[in-house]
């Protein structure tokens, strides 16, 4: 089940530009708090090591890590809520 990250509904976005790890997961962790089961969190950040940090966070704690798009100097990631 591959979805359009493009046309995603997100519920709640946390923008940890600027922010180097740890940062972003910390801010992803606390975020997902912020949305329903189901529901989509999108997380901006423009360091590198997210990139892994996320999806292995996501995996990690029964969470859907749906992907990643760039966009202009950071990567957008999504997380579905699973519980």
């Amino acid at each position: 089940m591959s979805e359009d990250l493009n046309t995603i509904d997100v519920a709640t976005t946390v923008d940890a530009r600027g922010s180097a790890c740890p940062g972003p997961l910390l801010e992803a962790k606390k975020g997902i708090g912020k949305v329903k089961v189901g529901e989509v969190l999108e997380v901006y950040s423009n360091d590198s090591g997210t990139r892994k940090d996320i999806p292995a966070w996501a995996n990690k704690v029964g969470h859907d890590y749906l992907g990643a798009m760039e966009a202009d100097g950071y990567d957008k990631h999504f997380v579905r809520r699973n519980k």
